[in-house]
């Protein structure tokens, strides 16, 4: 198992599969569609039944169930897509056997190296296969370790029939990180009573919570004048969004939070003198917090619009997704299943809140109630990403034991 999930794992990471959320396509960038074609042909050739994609790249598959109980379909998801924090353009990956629990060196050349003093988890790993960067790309780890873990999962079930399960779904799909995951999910079509996406991060992760989430943009109108001849006639734009990124509290930043907290991102800042942008998203996961936010917010943009006019500073600001708890909680069978299963392969469950949002947070909301378990992935969407095979084998035994015991109970 842990060859074929190295095998895998390598593969899909090579194809650049990084989202676009100025592409108004479904998926929003080409390598999400060849990496699909790709999952497709796979899901073939291990035996997997009605194997689809569709015209947005949205990949279905089917298990057929081997037992007369009857037993509810459940669903697996992972996305194919990367982040857009950081490149997924060329990546080579590392790998590190029996790791010997130092500090790793990335990139020589670049002097990248992955420090246990700046991330004290990493000695823990000690004696584990790891999976790394070269320090110029992200790895892919969010989310084609979900992949590698639900196709080897499938094919090791393929493989052992004496393994009893009901009907099994699987579902690859697009722009996850952007946002728009769920956006053209056939939940019908997919036809599961429950599912798990397999997208959370270090060993043991089970999470049916998730924020409450909304994206803003301002934009500012200023007036570019030569700077010789500026005085009482230049408006800055630049400084115009300076000034309204100065009054968001500072404690209230993702680097300022933690656990139930929620936050104000500043995601980027673009433009110039007579134009600039700036894009923020807002989480929390109480729903009154959240948009207590929103309205904090819309004052800011307000006072704004008081001091430089009201058609100099425009606000676009939408719901993305909400807390996945209150679809979830009506149906907990399904996370204590999860949670039976990490025990019977001697994993200790950790029940925490998705600090992030997955498809699950939307799909719960679509009528396909689904938690989140892990991959064994950490420091996702950046260079120092990394990710255990001995904790993606172990993903892929939970999602085996968690398909028996449905079955089972």
């Amino acid at each position: 198992m842990k060859e074929d999930i190295i095998k895998r794992f390598t593969t899909y990471v090579k194809v650049d599969t990084q989202s676009n959320e100025d592409s108004e396509t479904t998926p929003s960038t080409p390598g999400q569609l060849e990496l699909a074609n790709l999952l497709v042909d796979e899901l073939k050739e291990i035996g997997m039944e009605e194997v689809t994609i569709d015209a947005n790249g949205y990949v279905f598959a089917t298990l057929p169930s081997n037992t007369d109980k009857e037993v509810p379909t459940i669903g697996f998801l992972a996305h194919v897509d990367t982040a857009t924090d950081f490149t997924g353009k060329n990546v080579n990956p590392q790998l590190i056997e029996n790791f010997d629990g130092n500090d790793i060196v990335l990139n020589k050349e670049l002097n990248v190296v992955l420090s246990g003093k700046e991330f004290p988890e990493l000695p823990s790993y000690k004696g584990h296969t790891l999976i790394t960067t070269d320090g110029t790309t992200l790895l892919g780890a969010d989310n084609k370790a979900g992949i590698a873990e639900i196709m080897t999962a499938m094919d090791y079930l393929i493989k052992h029939p004496e393994i009893k399960h009901g009907k099994i779904r699987v579902a690859f799909t697009p722009d996850e990180e952007i946002g728009r995951g769920p956006h053209k999910f056939d939940v019908e079509s997919f036809n599961a009573d429950f599912a798990y996406t397999v997208d959370g991060g270090p060993l043991g992760e089970l999470q049916y919570e998730s924020f409450n989430a909304a994206a803003a943009k301002v934009s500012f109108k200023g007036n570019s004048v030569h700077p010789g001849t500026a005085k009482n006639k230049m408006v800055n734009a630049g400084k115009m969004a300076a000034e309204f990124v100065s009054k968001f509290p500072e404690q209230e930043s993702p680097e300022q939070t933690e656990g139930y907290e929620g936050f104000y991102h500043l995601i980027s800042i673009n433009g110039d003198v007579e134009n600039t942008r700036v894009y923020y998203i807002i989480r929390d996961f109480d729903r009154e917090s959240f948009e207590s936010k929103k309205a904090t917010l819309t004052k800011f943009v307000e006072e704004m619009k008081d001091k430089y006019g009201e058609d100099n500073v425009v606000l676009e600001m939408k719901d993305q997704y909400y807390n996945m708890r209150e679809k979830i909680e009506p149906v907990m069978e399904i996370v204590d299943i999860a949670k039976q299963a990490m025990k019977n392969l001697d994993i200790e469950p950790v029940i925490q809140p998705v600090r992030g949002g997955t498809d699950g947070s939307q799909l719960s909301y679509m009528g396909l109630p689904t938690p989140n378990i892990f991959t064994g992935g950490e420091n996702f969407h950046g260079k120092f990403e990394y990710i255990s095979v001995d904790n993606m084998e172990k993903a892929t035994n939970v999602i085996v034991e968690i398909c028996r015991l449905f079955e089972a109970k």
